[in-house]
């Protein structure tokens, strides 16, 4: 991939990481950190696989997260508790806000709401699914399988105790 290459799938893709981003980070990080996963591209851009760009963005941008939510957790461990007010809701939340999916989705596990968030909120295939986790497509489409089931079954539960 050469400079004008990286430049069109920088363009094309950076509202995509960043929308990923906006899910699962404050709004004020968003920028930075979609700076950062295009750096990292840049420097892997010999990794991409042809027509799964934006997968292979996605999977980046899944390190950057973790790395940074590490870093914050160790910063957090060393301050004082601070009141401070929540910060803005994730379009995730908002979208799960009021309902009874929203407590089925949060009792689900970290990696049942990370396959469920990348189909539904980013709307991903499984190919690309597969490509963001490392894992075969047969295996993403059992892992989703299960994920549904788990969440339809939360739902179930929930539904009963009403």
């Amino acid at each position: 991939m050469d400079r004008d290459q990286f430049v069109t799938l920088f363009r094309a893709h950076l509202q995509d990481v960043s929308k990923y981003l906006s899910r699962r980070v404050d709004r004020n990080q968003v920028e930075d950190l979609a700076s950062e996963i295009f750096e990292i591209a840049w420097r892997k851009k010999t990794d991409c696989p042809d027509g799964m760009e934006l997968a292979w963005l996605y999977k980046i941008a899944g390190f950057v997260v973790s790395n940074h939510r590490r870093k914050a957790v160790n910063r957090i461990i060393h301050l004082p508790i601070l009141d401070t007010d929540k910060s803005a809701p994730s379009a995730e939340d908002m979208a799960l806000d009021g309902s009874g999916v929203a407590i089925a989705f949060a009792a689900l596990s970290g990696s049942d709401k990370q396959l469920l968030s990348l189909l539904v909120f980013e709307e991903l295939s499984i190919k690309e699914i597969s490509v963001v986790l490392g894992t075969s497509e047969n295996t993403t489409s059992q892992r989703l399988k299960r994920a549904r089931e788990r969440l339809a079954a939360n739902l179930a539960s929930l539904l009963s105790d009403i």
